[in-house]
C-alpha cells in the first residue's frame, strides 16, 4: 500500500490518504502491538526507497469490549471505524445470517423487535456502545476521525442517529451512497436548524 502510493506520487503528483484499519481488535495492547509491526515495516521501507508519506493507522470497532474499552484503544488508535453488522451480532449475540433466515420476521410481526436490527441501528443497545464509544475515544484523543461502515451507513434513521453521536462519516455500499449523502446532508441541515433556533 505505502509503496503503491509512493509511486502515485511520483508519477502523478498526487498524495493519498492512506488508512491501515485492523479488524476484530478489542484490546489496546493488541493493537499497540500490530500498530508497532505497521511502523517498523514501514520504517524500513521508506529508509529502501528514501521517501516517506504520512499514514494512519486505526482499527474496526466490531466487539462490545473494544466499545467499552474505546478510551483505552484510542491511545493508540488515528481513526475509529464501527463495523456495526459485526457489532450488531457480538452484542446480540446472533449472527446475520442466522437471525434473518430463522426467526427475525416472527420477532418483527410478533413486535418483539421494532425494525431489523441489521437494518436499521439498535439505539438502545449497539447504538449505546456507539454513542459511548465515540464520546470516549474522542476525549482521550480529540483528533480521533470515527465512521462507520457497513449497511447501516445507507440506512436514512441511522446516519441520522450516528450525527448526533458524533461520527464524522458513513461508508455505504455503492448503490446506498445517494441515500447516505441525503440523509448525512439532511441530518447536518437539521442540526443546523436546532442550533440556530436555540440561539
Amino acid at each position: 500500500i505505502l509503496t503503491a502510493a509512493i509511486e502515485v506520487r511520483r508519477r502523478y503528483g498526487e498524495t493519498a490518504k492512506i488508512q491501515i484499519m485492523l479488524p476484530l481488535v478489542s484490546e489496546k495492547n493488541e493493537l499497540a502491538y500490530l500498530r508497532k509491526i505497521i511502523e517498523e515495516t514501514a520504517e524500513n521501507l521508506f529508509k529502501e526507497l528514501g521517501e516517506r508519506i504520512d499514514y494512519k493507522v486505526g482499527t474496526m470497532i466490531e466487539t462490545p469490549r473494544a466499545a467499552l474499552t474505546a478510551a483505552e484503544i484510542a491511545e493508540v488508535a488515528d481513526f475509529f471505524s464501527f463495523g456495526t453488522n459485526d457489532l450488531t451480532q457480538t452484542t446480540y449475540g446472533f449472527s446475520r445470517d442466522d437471525a434473518e433466515a430463522k426467526f427475525m420476521a416472527d420477532y418483527l410481526e410478533k413486535n418483539i423487535v421494532k425494525h431489523n436490527p441489521f437494518e436499521s441501528i439498535d439505539t438502545r443497545g449497539v447504538g449505546r456502545l456507539v454513542e459511548m464509544a465515540t464520546a470516549e475515544g474522542k476525549r482521550t484523543k480529540p483528533t480521533l476521525e470515527v465512521g462507520v461502515c457497513g449497511e447501516h451507513g445507507g440506512d436514512p434513521d441511522s446516519v441520522k442517529f450516528f450525527h448526533k453521536a458524533g461520527l464524522d462519516y458513513v461508508s455505504a455500499s455503492p448503490y446506498r451512497v445517494p441515500i447516505a449523502r441525503l440523509a448525512a446532508a439532511q441530518a447536518a441541515v437539521g442540526e443546523g436548524v436546532k442550533v440556530a433556533a436555540t440561539v
